[in-house]
């Protein structure tokens, strides 16, 4: 990054970053430059904003008192995982792995500052190679939003390593959202439109409408031998007077900054991109405007080998 600098945390932690620091490598995320601050911060706020919207880390397990370890791939800023760990404590170890040294530093941080570093641990590990852990060893593997480092074409390997390093009667876990929040803002509703086009275009979404992935989670699961799959729907709504809709004007703030290049790279330059942009910043400054932001988490009991 250059600069030795400090990215601060709501609750008080923070992660140092030096010139000695290995560089990220090249990854499938949307946001190309692994060390943007910028993206560090909108996706700490983006995750805890969603887990509360959603009720809980786990809010659709009717007996979480069952899992012992759990793997969280794709864990970015380890909100998620924090969060369960605080929340139930009967946890024995949970690991969150990434591909980003940088966010995986932050989040370490984060678990230290929130007193669960000793059940709570994070690796660097590409989860599109192997997941480097034994057969059969986590109680429950879990991802969310991973549509954004996801192409339609991985998912089979990666499905394929869930059912390895979950038990037998163990749950595989996905959560994505749709890539359309629904406004009265024209502005949010075109730059969403890019974003879809270029997900599309990148291979990200098996369709080019913003539910491309999340309307294919069952299938996914069902067409790799997971049983019992079902879903929850939700159906997120976002206030701009309230806190939770200052948090969802922050993150599309940043999100619209950090995945300007992608959208270039895949969709082609908009003439018009910074004046919808501030236009969308105009609107979510409206206390009056409502977001609704549909989300689904669909779940499986793996039957192992």
């Amino acid at each position: 990054m250059g600069q030795r600098g400090r990215i601060p945390e709501q609750g008080g932690a923070s992660v140092t970053s030096s010139p000695q620091q290995p560089q990220e490598q090249p990854s499938t995320y949307f946001v190309q430059d692994r060390s943007n601050e910028a993206e560090l911060t909108r996706l700490h706020i983006q995750d805890q904003m969603l887990t509360k919207a959603m009720g809980g880390v786990l809010p659709e397990q009717p007996d979480p008192s069952r899992f012992s370890r759990i793997l969280d791939v794709g864990c970015g800023t380890g909100d998620w995982l924090i969060e369960a760990a605080q929340t139930y404590p009967h946890l024995s170890l949970l690991i969150g792995v990434d591909a980003s040294r940088n966010l995986l530093a932050y989040a370490r941080d984060q678990a230290e500052a929130q007193g669960v570093s000793e059940r709570v641990e994070f690796q660097v590990m590409d989860a599109l190679r192997r997941l480097d852990f034994p057969r059969h060893y986590f109680d429950l593997v879990n991802h969310r939003a991973a549509g954004s480092w996801l192409r339609t074409w991985d998912w089979p390997k990666l499905l394929s390593e869930y059912q390895r390093v979950c038990k037998p009667g163990g749950v595989i876990r996905l959560t994505e959202s749709d890539l359309m929040a629904y406004s009265s803002s024209e502005a949010l509703t075109r730059l969403f439109e890019l974003l879809v086009e270029a997900f599309h275009q990148a291979g990200h979404f098996f369709t080019a409408k913003s539910d491309g992935v999340v309307s294919e989670l069952a299938r996914l699961l069902q067409q790799h031998g997971v049983q019992q799959v079902q879903t929850r729907a939700y159906k997120m709504e976002f206030r701009m007077a309230t806190e939770s809709g200052q948090h969802f004007a922050e993150d599309m703030r940043l999100a619209f900054r950090t995945s300007l290049p992608f959208i270039r790279k895949w969709r082609g330059p908009s003439e018009d991109y910074e004046e919808l942009y501030q236009r969308m910043l105009n609107d979510l400054r409206q206390p009056n405007l409502v977001i609704t932001w549909p989300m689904l988490t669909a779940w499986g009991t793996n039957v192992g080998a």
